[in-house]
């Protein structure tokens, strides 16, 4: 699929909505309650050393509160700026899937009964924690209403995952992408970059991985260091050298040239909520970040796999 054009120089998550449902789609975040296997114990803990107790659902909703009401508070928001459009119930925060099986479907088939507007279920989840019946079931909802999952990589360099306390390896991601897919289940990575010691090589092989895999979109974030993680802890007592935006930019504009063209790009900077950032402060600019990189793109003239397009027919 490409939807790119001489604004956008790579696909967007707001093309690829608007061609797949023809209206504007936005993603409701809900808070299902859900813990993380790398705190409870399951797997480890301590958790992701950059992960804030909200569990990377730091603008979730409240999980002491029905997810309806949840989904009533937001969609409320949302109408005062946009009146028309459908919405994606999207389960963000820790880990979605770490549950029984009879849990995840009592909340995946109220959450996708919502509001008859709903077009399709998100669910973010770790990749050790996708169960054979888990991913049964999903195939069988997915054929009822578009499932998508999105699964955290961060990195594949096995170091860097040891160093942040990913608490899975390479193997076990790429075995996970392979069941949902035999299910036809859309499947997103997460990535970051500017993890501690990572080089812009290892970070555009992240990226020369993931083209090998069957994924279908893509998060790009900058490490942002918050209050109360881990990371930010060891940051305040002995700051080390973090990216700049220019250098965000440059790395980043490399990693999306090296994308395959037919991967949608869901996002490419993420942000923390201010009151708990740490570092880098420029993260707040996400506006800023987002048009840089058009910028470069358009300034070079080229598109996203434009590197990998020409390896590729070397």
């Amino acid at each position: 699929m490409n939807l790119m054009n001489n604004e956008k120089h790579y696909n967007t998550l707001n093309n690829y909505y608007l061609h797949k449902f023809n209206k504007k789609v936005y993603k409701v975040s809900l808070n299902g309650g859900f813990t993380c296997p790398n705190i409870d114990g399951t797997v480890a803990r301590g958790g992701c050393t950059f992960c804030s107790f909200m569990g990377s659902g730091d603008f979730a909703g409240n999980k002491l509160e029905p997810i309806e009401v949840q989904f009533e508070k937001v969609k409320a928001q949302m109408q005062k700026k946009w009146s028309d459009g459908f919405y994606i119930a999207y389960f963000q925060a820790n880990t979605n899937t770490h549950a029984p099986l009879k849990r995840l479907k009592e909340l995946y088939e109220k959450a996708i009964t919502l509001d008859p507007n709903i077009v399709m279920l998100s669910i973010a989840t770790r990749p050790d924690v996708l169960p054979q019946d888990v991913i049964d079931y999903l195939g069988e909802l997915n054929l009822r209403m578009p499932v998508q999952v999105e699964l955290g990589l961060q990195t594949i360099h096995q170091q860097t995952s040891d160093l942040i306390n990913r608490a899975h390896d390479l193997a076990c991601f790429d075995d996970a992408v392979s069941r949902l897919r035999k299910q036809n289940i859309e499947v997103v990575v997460h990535v970051i970059n500017g993890l501690p010691f990572e080089t812009k090589e290892m970070m555009i092989e992240t990226i020369k991985h993931i083209n090998t895999l069957d994924v279908q979109g893509i998060k790009i974030h900058m490490l942002h260091l918050m209050e109360k993680t881990k990371m930010g802890h060891d940051y305040l007592k002995n700051p080390w050298k973090m990216l700049t935006l220019e250098a965000y930019v440059d790395i980043t504009v490399d990693q999306i040239l090296w994308l395959r063209k037919d991967i949608i790009i869901h996002r490419l900077t993420g942000d923390a909520p201010a009151e708990m950032l740490i570092a880098p402060l420029w993260t707040k600019k996400k506006f800023v970040v987002t048009n840089e990189i058009d910028k470069r793109l358009r300034k070079l003239n080229l598109y996203q796999g434009d590197y990998h397009e020409k390896q590729s027919n070397t």
